[in-house]
């Protein structure tokens, strides 16, 4: 889903995430992180933190703990909690976890509230851990990359060997340098078309991180039908054409949206793939019908927040996307 279609009803996304949670309890842990995000958005903070306490109470224990303790550091702190924050987040690095997400979280913490040192320090801490020489630099790991680039530059520190290696990884048409400048002159007032275009550029970049940063980890998704199930979703229910005229058409237009996604500075992409059986429980669940268009991007959403979603893009050697069995440079990676 672009994240112009994020719901804008933060409260009753993050009810119609709790009430999914209870059709499927076995995927309690991300709904409810998401549901989490939603109520951060919305404002209540409190209710927030209740749920990642329930999470971490829970029998049996989240599947990623780190993340949670991190996520609920970063909302106590935003309402007054930062005594018991701070804790929570030496605990998180203490324990060293092998995943990017809880270091991202704790690092960008750090830097919002202008503890710039500590926000160095876990950022680099967690890319010792994480990254192995001369391997290619998983796409989850390039955030923290990119974090203690822009950090270093608040810091006033010179370029290092990591500095390199995010300018290589940097998505954006800008370099690393001048998105990260904290002296840039751009205005908004600028008569000049071409410095108003960078700096709109440039902000949506950070926004692009800041939402991310507050939904982690559920991707901006992408809704998939494979052409079996497209088939029968058409058959079953006529007037969905107007939303898919051909199955081709249907995969060209998931690439494409992937890629102004992408383009724009949009990071954290995935792509679901939907079933009919699965969207017609969805639509019920809804009490809704199926044809109704806007349940579409609300499918999309509760898989992604499910974690049935697939990093975008893959590696140029990986099968692609599309289910084709071509390496995805052969085939929607091309060109």
């Amino acid at each position: 889903m672009r994240p112009d279609m994020l719901p804008a009803d933060h409260i009753a996304e993050a009810e119609r995430l709790l009430r999914t949670a209870t059709q499927y309890p076995e995927d309690h842990e991300p709904l409810f992180l998401r549901a989490a995000a939603h109520l951060e958005l919305a404002g209540d903070r409190e209710r927030a933190t209740g749920l990642y306490s329930s999470l971490l109470a829970a029998s049996p224990a989240p599947d990623h703990p780190h993340l949670v303790k991190a996520l609920q550091a970063a909302n106590l702190w935003e309402y007054g909690h930062e005594a018991e924050a701070r804790a929570i987040i030496e605990g998180v690095r203490a324990a060293a976890p092998l995943d990017p997400a809880p270091w991202e979280i704790v690092a960008e913490t750090l830097e919002s509230h202008d503890e710039l040192e500590a926000a160095h320090d876990s950022f680099t801490t967690a890319l010792r851990l994480l990254l192995s020489p001369d391997e290619e630099v998983p796409y989850a790991t390039q955030s923290l990359l990119i974090g203690r680039h822009r950090v270093r530059r608040l810091l006033g520190l010179d370029h290092d060997t990591w500095d390199a290696l995010a300018d290589q990884v940097n998505p954006m048409p800008i370099s690393l340098d001048e998105l990260h400048d904290p002296k840039r002159l751009w205005s908004l007032g600028s008569e000049n078309p071409e410095e108003l275009q960078a700096e709109i550029t440039r902000l949506r970049a950070e926004l692009g991180s800041y939402r991310t940063a507050l939904s982690r980890p559920f991707p901006v998704a992408l809704l998939h039908w494979p052409a079996d199930e497209l088939a029968e979703l058409l058959t079953a229910y006529p007037s969905l054409a107007t939303e898919y005229p051909s199955h081709e058409a249907h995969l060209t237009q998931v690439e494409s949206a992937l890629r102004d996604l992408a383009a724009t500075g949009t990071p954290n992409l995935g792509i679901v793939t939907a079933t009919v059986p699965s969207y017609e429980a969805f639509a019920a669940s809804e009490q809704s019908s199926p044809t109704h268009t806007p349940l579409l991007p609300q499918y999309t959403t509760t898989l992604a927040a499910r974690a049935r979603a697939t990093p975008w893009p893959p590696t140029r050697n990986a099968p692609c996307w599309c289910t084709s069995t071509k390496a995805y440079r052969d085939c929607h990676g091309g060109g």
